[in-house]
């Protein structure tokens, strides 16, 4: 074989099977050996490499492997570079491959040549460039234990005369290292010392709060035992969505400007502080520093106190540290903190309910997702991109056991939710996926995603890939931040994007296109897009000026506001609505 034919090999050996990418004269010899290669490497044939690496970073959220992507030199590297922060940020593996011009042209400002090694220096742990074959081994083998091991991004680079070189395992002889497959075991259990001393301070509070991220996701019933033993609420940051259903009555929901009131209340009121599996990134809505001893437990050490000043640090195995704490801890009789936790958080559903059925212009956003949670399918994935849309998202879904959810959650990347949602489908064929997506994000590359959607659809076994649009000629958060954090109106130079026919446009590609403009059609919208044979464009034609209101209002916030009246184009639509949201959130609606 040549050293195309023993990448893909190689890779495979591993237990990859799937790679997102898309070809190039750069990796020729990679593109030729994959055709050869189809019985044990998927190929995906994306639209835009930057959304090969998206696909392979939520590849990697959803199932927990390493996900895999690759590019030609030059422009197709540099391409994927937004997809794999990505991944940095939010702490998956995946491996990048990349070509590069020949060896014998580097150093020549050749033609798409680039300084690879110096361009992915920053968003990788490992990034090395083959020179001579039998130094691939090696270099495919590090790239995928570190990027497993250290839940980072690696990058192989190769160049394309490489590529179409012979294969020889490394010789036997001094300078040539021979390594083998293998992932790491599970993180060790802590010290029975370190347990006990978390157990020590949790068991001292009378209101413990847990805080869970995406670490907590494998560890669902862990918390929830954890949680009732010591009579806690528990709040999720965006990336553990998934890991606690929102049926249990404890549960706060999303914590954040994009969180919920009893999260807020929750964190504010509490004496005890135990984060799990996260590092949430805005200290402002945790417990004051110093008014609640806390604990942390994380499997990378470095993000430890980083958020909150802890009095215990445990780095560990999520589920592996709270099964071993948790017979440490004392059992809480049910006490007014909790009631009162399971009150707030009754009313606040109650609050979203009536803050979705608000009337607006034409259609609330948040009435289209209050409409689909519960439709939801038992197994649904879903996925959100950034923006307005993942107020909604983090607020009004509620999910339920067994779902999966995530969205570009450190870099908050736009764009990012439609090639999730492909990634998913790709992972799990037979689940129901659904993409939440904003109209910016669509014009953005969710449009091109459309097509790789057309291109593979009839392959799955269960044909339902829903993308959600809400279509509100605007990009709404920007626009909403502008107004609260800069006391500023709309500027809709900068705000304002075209009107486009979505739904339209996925018909043109074979797919079902459905619209909705009426708030007594979205119920009905949803079980014709979930009853549909093919993938669904389910374009929602929504009002820009519902505002996605934080769980807690500063002083500040509330000046801003007043600030921008004189420059607010839409100053009507505004005031009214936000009027309506601020007078759910204080008069109960009727039983």
């Amino acid at each position: 074989m040549n050293v195309s034919d023993f990448v893909w090999h190689r890779l495979s050996e591993w237990g990859l099977s799937r790679v997102y990418g898309y070809p190039g004269d750069g990796v020729g010899g990679l593109d030729v050996a994959l055709e050869g290669a189809k019985d044990k490497m998927e190929y995906v044939q994306v639209r835009h490499e930057e959304m090969a690496a998206f696909m392979a970073s939520a590849h990697a959220k959803f199932t927990g492997q390493v996900g895999l992507c690759y590019a030609t030199s030059g422009p197709g590297a540099i391409h994927l570079l937004n997809g794999l922060y990505d991944a940095k940020m939010d702490h998956v593996p995946v491996v990048a491959l990349v070509g590069q011009q020949a060896r014998s042209a580097i150093g020549a400002s050749y033609q798409q040549e680039v300084d690879l090694q110096t361009l992915f220096q920053d968003v990788t742990e490992y990034v090395a460039q083959a020179s001579v074959p039998d130094q691939v081994r090696h270099l495919i083998d590090r790239a995928v234990r570190i990027a497993h091991f250290r839940r980072a991004v690696t990058c192989v680079i190769l160049p394309k005369d490489v590529q179409e070189l012979d294969y020889s395992d490394p010789p036997l002889a001094h300078g040539a290292t021979h390594t083998g497959l293998g992932y790491a075991g599970p993180a060790k259990i802590p010290s029975e010392a370190l347990l006990r001393a978390a157990a020590d301070v949790l068991n001292r509070g009378d209101k413990v709060a847990i805080l869970v991220g995406a670490g907590a996701l494998e560890a669902t019933d862990e918390v929830i035992a954890v949680a009732e033993r010591l009579q806690a609420g528990v709040a999720k940051a965006l990336l553990g969505k998934a890991a606690l259903p929102d049926d249990l009555p404890f549960v706060t929901g999303s914590i954040g400007l994009l969180g919920t009131k009893p999260s807020w209340d929750l964190m504010k009121n509490c004496d005890t502080f135990l984060m799990v599996g996260s590092a949430f990134p805005y200290s402002e809505f945790l417990p004051k520093p110093g008014d609640a001893p806390g604990v942390q437990i994380d499997i990378d050490g470095s993000r430890l106190s980083l958020r909150y000043p802890m009095e215990v640090n445990i780095v560990g195995d999520s589920a592996a540290t709270l099964n071993a704490l948790l017979p440490l801890l004392d059992r809480k009789q049910g006490s007014a903190w909790r009631r009162d936790i399971e009150s707030g958080v009754r009313e606040w559903w109650g609050t979203l309910e009536r803050r979705a059925m608000n009337s607006a212009d034409p259609l609330n956003p948040q009435r289209v997702f209050w409409e689909l949670s519960p439709r939801l399918p038992d197994d649904a994935i879903i996925t959100a991109d950034s923006g307005s849309v993942a107020n909604w998202y983090a607020r009004d879904l509620k999910i339920r056991r067994g779902m999966k959810a995530s969205l570009s959650g450190g870099l908050a990347s736009l764009g990012a939710g439609t090639p999730y949602a492909l990634a998913a489908k790709m992972a799990y064929p037979d689940r129901t996926v659904i993409a939440c997506m904003g109209d910016g994000a669509m014009q953005m590359n969710g449009l091109n995603v459309l097509i790789t959607i057309s291109k593979y659809w009839k392959e799955w076994s269960n044909p339902r890939l829903i993308v959600l649009v809400l279509n509100n000629r605007d990009l709404n958060q920007v626009t909403w931040e502008e107004r609260i954090q800069l006391g500023s109106g709309k500027t809709e130079s900068t705000q304002s994007i075209p009107d486009f026919p979505y739904h339209r446009y996925a018909e043109l590609l074979g797919l079902k296109g459905i619209f909705v403009d009426n708030p007594d059609r979205v119920g009905a919208a949803w079980d014709e897009a979930l009853a549909a044979d093919r993938p669904v464009v389910l374009e929602a034609y929504t009002d820009p000026n519902v505002p996605p209101l934080p769980p807690h209002i500063t002083l500040k916030d509330a000046k801003n506001f007043i600030s921008m009246i004189p420059s607010e184009p839409e100053l009507g639509s505004v005031l009214k609505n936000s009027a309506k949201e601020l007078l759910t959130s204080i008069v109960p609606g009727k039983e």
